[in-house]
């Protein structure tokens, strides 16, 4: 057996035992260790520490830790609660108006948060009962709130994008500015099948009653929404404007934006040196396994690339004669099926690194390829039966949704990414609009 194609089993050697549950970050550095002991010149090891001090000091993944940071405080500020009630009472004479609230409030929150399992927890609690009250199908409930807390995977700033950017070697700050006209525009989808189903079906998503809706409003209305709005607004205009705008790099914006959310609590009165023990520690937890996972990645990466294997798939590529959307296609379904069974962090330093030197091959745009690959593992988010969203909000539900419940309800909103995903495929200028 050619040294080429044992680089595939590793590869495929790493995958398998992820998926039988051992721990990503000690599989990943641990099996390409003792394959490049088996297989490689015992010289090859000197290389190996530099590349992983080059990839731990890369100044780009300084944002991964200040925007954990920023979302897990924003989540202890009470934002989502105050917005969610103003929103329902905005949009609240409409059929399925709270409905379309949760997908807004959702969008707010990944453009404030970009942390998937937060959000969708935060809304679960403080939604899905509301919405269950108030008469609503427990199909469309969990499912517009499963969706919803997925936007921050795609809506910057974005962790995914983040990590993404630093696999594929692209800009950050470029990844950002084509993931928000598709992040926005899968919002309106999602707002779109809302208001289909709620005139198709008015018994699914009954609106507010008026009566309730004139109290709320008659009570310092206009002093609500204010709060409500200005605030997570300015946070959002003050991190992304200053990135779209060259002000400031994706890191410096991501300190900033820890700043602003730090702010913004001690202005809701949530401030506590308690909470921000919680925030430092909880945030120090993520942060950690993120980037032990990458010393991991990068030790594989490493070891399979001198073991000539992203050669080898070139090769067999160029040799099958695929052409470069049937090769986008067969990642893209990997990537999907994939995130059935284990989480993004894994499939970017696992796939994608093994994935991103044929597509340079073809000379196709990584940025573009970012997108795709965020909006994939978005939709991977929610896939019944395994989607990490369906069991975050499965976590928090009544005892009275089932997992049948979750698994109906969410099938509309999966079968919309994937619409969305293979129109940003036939149509990159969705992508490239704010870059150009």
């Amino acid at each position: 057996m050619g040294i080429e194609l044992l680089a595939i089993l590793l590869f495929v050697s790493i995958f398998l035992l992820i998926l039988y549950g051992y721990p990503v970050s000690f599989t990943l550095g641990g099996i390409s260790i003792l394959y490049a002991i088996c297989f490689l010149d015992p010289s090859s090891f000197t290389a190996l520490p530099p590349r992983i001090m080059g990839v731990m000091s890369n100044y780009v993944l300084l944002a991964v830790p200040l925007f954990i940071f920023m979302g897990i405080m924003l989540e202890k500020s009470g934002l989502a609660e105050s917005l969610l009630e103003t929103m329902a009472m905005l949009f609240g004479t409409l059929k399925g108006g709270l409905a379309i609230s949760v997908v807004i409030v959702g969008a707010l929150l990944a453009a404030s948060t970009g942390i998937v399992g937060a959000t969708v927890i935060t809304m679960g609690l403080i939604s899905l009962p509301t919405m269950l009250k108030r008469g609503y199908s427990p199909e469309l409930a969990t499912g517009t709130i499963a969706a919803s807390g997925t936007l921050g995977q795609i809506i910057p700033p974005s962790v995914v994008l983040v990590l993404l950017g630093s696999v594929l070697q692209v800009s950050v700050g470029d990844l950002f500015r084509a993931a928000l006209l598709p992040g926005l525009l899968l919002v309106a989808a999602y707002i779109i099948y809302i208001v289909v189903i709620a005139q198709i079906n008015p018994t699914w998503a009954p609106a507010i009653p008026a009566e309730e809706i004139r109290k709320f409003r008659s009570d310092r209305f206009a002093q609500k929404v204010i709060k409500a709005f200005l605030l997570p607004l300015l946070l959002i205009i003050s991190v992304l404007g200053s990135i779209f705008s060259g002000i400031a790099s994706p890191t410096e914006a991501a300190g900033l934006g820890a700043l602003g959310a730090t702010i913004l609590t001690i202005v809701q009165g949530r401030f506590k040196f308690e909470t921000l023990r919680i925030v430092a520690q909880e945030t120090t937890k993520l942060t950690s396994m993120v980037f032990i996972i990458l010393v991991g990645a990068t030790t594989f990466t490493y070891v399979f690339r001198e073991m000539g294997g992203d050669r080898y798939l070139i090769e067999l590529i160029e040799n099958a004669n695929l052409s470069p959307m049937i090769f986008l296609f067969l990642v893209m379904l990997v990537v999907f099926i994939a995130g059935f069974f284990i989480d993004f962090i894994e499939i970017i330093f696992i796939i994608v690194p093994v994935v991103a030197p044929i597509f340079i091959a073809f000379d196709m745009n990584l940025i573009w390829i970012g997108i795709l690959l965020a909006l994939n593992l978005q939709t991977s988010f929610l896939s019944p039966p395994f989607g990490f969203s369906l069991f975050y909000l499965k976590g928090v539900a009544p005892p009275s949704i089932t997992t049948g419940h979750l698994y109906r309800g969410i099938i509309p909103f999966v079968l919309i990414q994937l619409v969305f995903l293979t129109l940003v495929i036939f149509f990159p200028e969705l992508v490239f609009f704010l870059i150009n």
